[in-house]
């Protein structure tokens, strides 16, 4: 299969699951798996993960461009709180990535985890879902939100299959969040988090190159992120309407169904 096609494939799979909560890092292991690529291929490079999931990232700031304008509104308490309150999350986050990079931390490259966390996933969903069904959830984001979102992207950090959307927007509605604030607040703060830890990537494989680093393949690098930025646009805005008024035990149940594929027939 020519290299241009496997970077659209893997443009699309990085932008469809990005924000769906299905773990893109879980999918791209398992498209890497299915498609064959060679380890060694810049498709397979920390580097090209980074820059598309960068490119996915950026595609959905204009669909939040009401939210950020009522948070460039610094003089209202209420944009202050909300400012804040991401901020929080997002140190969080920041603390605990950092001390993972300095630990040497590295996710697994092996199929069987990564099934195992998408099932735990989806039954987890399954389980949320029907807790909280005749619950009355708040519309707003309580410091306990927050806080609890910074927490759950370090789960999806340490355990690829998890899901950052998905264990962020679960957690926030098992501490009191609603379905669509708890998602909105969960891509909200996704984005720079994503975006400093795509940058810092970045830097560090340009500015501190090992010595067998694999060249870059720019032409596969456009290609792959084009197409998920383009690709993660229209997933987040579909999933935006979506959760207004459906639950995630569909997702749940994809969820477990993908997870016992890939223990029944990849190995």
């Amino acid at each position: 299969m020519p290299i241009w096609l496997l970077a659209i494939i893997l443009g699309f799979v990085e932008g469809l699951t990005e924000f769906l909560p299905v773990s893109s890092t879980g999918h791209l292991l398992i498209a890497e798996h299915l498609l064959k690529i060679d380890p060694s291929s810049f498709l397979r490079s920390d580097m090209f993960n980074v820059v598309i999931q960068a490119g996915a990232v950026l595609a959905v700031i204009p669909l939040f461009k009401d939210r950020l304008k009522m948070l460039s509104r610094l003089h209202e308490p209420a944009s202050q709180q909300f400012l804040a309150k991401i901020i929080v999350a997002f140190v969080i986050t920041g603390v605990g990535g950092f001390i993972m990079e300095k630990k040497h931390f590295k996710l697994p490259e092996e199929v069987q985890p990564v099934a195992i966390a998408l099932i735990i996933g989806g039954i987890v969903f399954i389980a949320v879902e029907a807790l909280l069904r005749n619950k009355q959830l708040s519309e707003e984001i309580s410091w306990t939100v927050a806080i609890t979102v910074g927490l759950a992207q370090l789960i999806a950090a340490g355990f690829p299959g998890a899901s950052r959307s998905g264990s962020t927007i679960m957690l926030a509605m098992i501490v009191g969040a609603g379905r669509a604030r708890a998602t909105e607040f969960s891509f909200l703060v996704s984005i720079p988090t994503m975006l400093a830890a795509s940058g810092y990537k970045i830097f560090k494989t340009l500015h501190h190159p090992a010595i067998d680093a694999i060249p870059t393949d720019w032409s596969s690098l456009i290609i792959a992120s084009v197409v998920a930025i383009i690709v993660s646009f229209i997933a987040v805005k579909w999933l935006l309407r979506y959760v207004q008024t459906h639950t995630f035990i569909g997702f749940g149940i994809y969820r477990i169904i993908a997870g016992a594929a890939l223990l029944l027939f990849i190995r």
